[in-house]
């Protein structure tokens, strides 16, 4: 079985940890870049969740690799939620649920 991993930063792999996510933790864009390249080539892994602000800084051309992966699938998470923009947060991860599972899901409140 596919694993879910997360790349984030140390104030939000306790609660990822807590949840049972095999959690990889940076502590900037750098060493998240190095637990990217590490993640890509585990054969476990089956969704890699990444702090989008170190998604941003890991560089085009890993960027461009992880999107034409076949698995694992690699997505940017928000690094802070926003309740006002809940409506817009659903439409994000419906948008990269669609890219992972090939339909598009719906996310009720």
């Amino acid at each position: 079985m596919y694993k879910l991993m997360i790349i984030t930063n140390p104030n939000a792999s306790v609660g990822f940890a807590l949840a049972g996510v095999d959690v990889l933790t940076a502590r900037s864009a750098d060493e998240a870049r190095i637990e990217l390249a590490r993640a890509i080539n585990d054969d476990r892994a089956g969704i890699i969740a990444m702090d989008e602000d170190y998604f941003a800084e890991i560089g085009a051309a890993l960027q461009a690799k992880t999107e034409k992966l076949y698995r694992p699938i690699v997505l940017p998470i928000p690094s802070k939620l926003d309740f006002e923009e809940l409506g817009e947060g659903h439409e994000y991860l419906s948008a990269f649920i669609k890219r992972a599972v090939g339909f598009d899901i719906r996310l009720k409140n």
